[in-house]
């Protein structure tokens, strides 16, 4: 089984960079097990076609525009995942759905899919996340790391 962890996000505009944010903190926290990636996507469209092809589990980190309040987390999976992107606005989401659907097309896409996503606080521009998001990335990277444990991946911190 082969599992892509992938951080979505422009660390230029504080909270939209958070998936990049989570997929780093989880890499300084556990060891990473062999049969899953960590990658950081930063704001790719279709260079991510490679990486995601034939995955047995996606799990995409973004920051995501729901209505919900700032800071509110959310867990979307399976078909919900790719329609919940098509309805988005920023670049990098549409670039996922058409990494999602070029994937159907060429029979290549992942198994499963499960998306982490948190409401933003602030899309200012700045390298840092913003406090209330902040505050929350410990949930987000518990909830990837459960993820994982469910998928037969546990993560074992770093000494």
């Amino acid at each position: 089984m082969t599992v892509l962890v992938l951080g979505l996000g422009n660390i230029l505009l504080s909270d939209e960079g958070v998936g990049v944010r989570a997929v780093e903190a989880l890499q300084e926290r556990y060891r990473i097990p062999n049969g899953v990636d960590v990658i950081d996507g930063g704001t790719s469209g279709m260079d991510m076609l490679d990486m995601i092809a034939n995955r047995d589990h996606l799990i995409v980190i973004d920051a995501v525009n729901t209505g919900a309040p700032p800071a509110t987390v959310m867990r979307l999976s399976g078909e919900a995942v790719p329609v919940f992107f098509r309805s988005k606005i920023s670049p990098h989401q549409l670039g996922l759905s058409d990494v999602l659907a070029a994937l159907r097309l060429l029979e290549a896409e992942p198994a499963g899919i499960t998306l982490i996503g948190i409401v933003p606080a602030a899309l200012d521009l700045g390298l840092e996340l913003s406090p209330t998001i902040a505050a929350k990335l410990d949930d987000l990277v518990g909830m990837v790391r459960a993820e994982l444990d469910t998928l037969g991946f546990p993560l074992a911190p770093r000494i």
